[in-house]
């Protein structure tokens, strides 16, 4: 049931620096848990009638359903490219204990202080 909860991201950047610095911007807002820089890439793409090729880094980055339009806003806030890639997949499936870490990475609170909170309360 989680892995239809669970998304993966792709947002390509054109520059090394600026991929690293959206991926900890997004884990550090809990946005992500996880992002994944692979590069570089050869990116051939159309843009404004012309054919592009261009080294790029992508970003493979791991989030709950919930967080997309978050996770879009603020990736569009920290890019620089006038129309960034911001494409969402659906898992179909995953390890629970992966999926498990993924919610509780986004959490908007770290589980376990949630967890001693409660405590406290009851």
């Amino acid at each position: 049931m989680r892995a239809l909860e669970a998304r993966i991201v792709l947002v390509t950047a054109g520059e090394e620096r600026q991929a690293h610095s959206i991926a900890r911007r997004l884990v550090n807002e809990r946005l992500a848990a996880c992002v994944n820089i692979v590069g570089p890439i050869r990116s051939v793409y159309r843009w404004r009638g012309a054919l592009e090729d261009e080294a790029e880094f992508l970003l493979l980055i791991k989030t709950r359903a919930s967080l997309l339009r978050r996770l879009q806003r603020r990736v569009i806030e920290l890019h620089s490219y006038e129309v960034p890639e911001v494409l969402a997949l659906a898992p179909s499936g995953g390890s629970a204990a992966y999926l498990g870490w993924l919610f509780e990475s986004t959490a908007s609170k770290p589980v376990r202080a949630k967890a001693r909170a409660a405590r406290r309360r009851g």
